[in-house]
């Protein structure tokens, strides 16, 4: 029987920041716990629970790394609309309440946000009697994308995005990236900024600088880079920090609240992004980089996420792109019974998904019967 509260950690950061990523490392990790991940992303099809489910290489269901809560359920699960803070009471209060109902068999809850979702109103939720009796904030993590911070861009390639806002007069009162990020270190417990072995000195001190001047003197400011996916005890020393952030999560004010406060139309950023899926089977890798970065660069896109069948290999290629960044890796082995296809959301403004599909199926390679 769970006698003591179930700990859940809360991850937000903007597109791109490195959310799942440190997500996947925690799950392939942290050993003998039961975890629940909770994501809540932005787009038609939600690919990081997909890159979730599957970040355990050669992980058996009755062993290994994350254990699935039982049966066929894996442990995730997705909330179809990206603005967790409009949609805490539809959504986000019942797949809680089902958690609750099986909190003999969680040990711990991960919860991404989507990148444009502010973390007060969710952990505001654990303070409703029915979860707050049984679940607490163990850490809100605010994970910041080092160098686009110190660049001054705040997230990844974002020129684009703030132009379209300060065209478009029904998004007067639309936050800026700036006060989305104030809003986020606002609520954090940890920040952790990303892809510092990107970040020369100056950079990271400029970064370091103004963090500082938005958290309190308490939140600590972790730098990290890809090799925290493989520092088992600094993963699991996230997910200790028993910082209870809902008892004091009403002190905490932010840009958010200010508009509401005064009556300002509220509308959000991500309302008005398009989003779209591109299906393809077996691709040549290079020809589908090749063809994406091309996109990136003369759409305006802002996201790309997906995988990638490549033929010859046994392992499925996870492919993602913020700006006209572009990475890839081989996530884990493709599944006895599943079929092997290439799966792309792509997220941005005015997007031609028959224009984007026809681009990327030159990639495709026909197989023969």
């Amino acid at each position: 029987m769970q006698l003591t509260k179930i700990p859940a950690t809360v991850v937000t950061g903007f597109l791109g920041s490195g959310k799942t990523t440190l997500l996947a490392s925690i799950l392939r990790q942290v050993t003998g716990k039961r975890i629940a991940v909770i994501v809540n992303e932005f787009g038609e099809q939600d690919i990081d629970s997909s890159l979730l489910r599957g970040c355990a290489v050669g992980c058996e269901e009755d062993g290994g790394n994350a254990r699935p809560l039982g049966g066929e359920d894996s442990g995730i699960y997705e909330l179809a609309n990206g603005c967790i803070c409009c949609t805490v009471e539809e959504e986000f209060l019942p797949v809680m309440k089902m958690l609750v109902a099986r909190r003999d068999d969680i040990d711990h809850i991960l919860i991404e946000t989507s990148g444009l979702a502010l973390p007060k109103p969710l952990v505001q939720a654990f303070n409703w009697p029915e979860v707050r009796q049984h679940c607490t904030v163990d850490a809100i993590i605010t994970v910041v994308d080092g160098p686009a911070v110190a660049a001054g861009r705040y997230a990844s390639d974002v020129d684009k995005v703030e132009a379209q806002r300060r065209a478009d007069d029904s998004l007067d009162h639309d936050p800026s990236l700036r006060e989305l990020l104030d809003d986020q270190l606002s609520a954090a417990d940890l920040v952790l900024v990303s892809k510092t072995d990107l970040l020369v000195p100056a950079d990271k001190a400029r970064v370091e600088a103004m963090i500082q001047a938005r958290v309190p003197e308490s939140v600590k400011t972790l730098f990290i880079d890809q090799t925290l996916a493989t520092e088992t005890a600094q993963l699991e020393a996230l997910m200790g920090i028993g910082a209870a952030s809902e008892e004091g999560i009403e002190r905490i004010a932010n840009h958010h609240d200010r508009h509401h406060a005064e009556g300002v139309h509220h509308d959000h950023a991500h309302d008005h992004f398009d989003s779209c899926v591109i299906r393809l089977g077996d691709v040549d890798g290079e020809i589908l980089a090749d063809r994406l970065q091309h996109l990136l660069k003369t759409q305006e896109i802002y996201r790309a996420k997906g995988f990638a069948a490549i033929p010859g290999k046994p392992m499925r290629r996870v492919v993602q792109a913020v700006g006209e960044r572009l990475d890839g890796y081989y996530d884990r082995l493709w599944g006895q019974d599943e079929p092997r296809h290439t799966q792309l959301v792509i997220i941005g403004k005015s997007l031609d998904s028959e224009a984007l599909h026809q681009a990327l199926a030159s990639a495709e390679i026909a197989t023969t019967a």
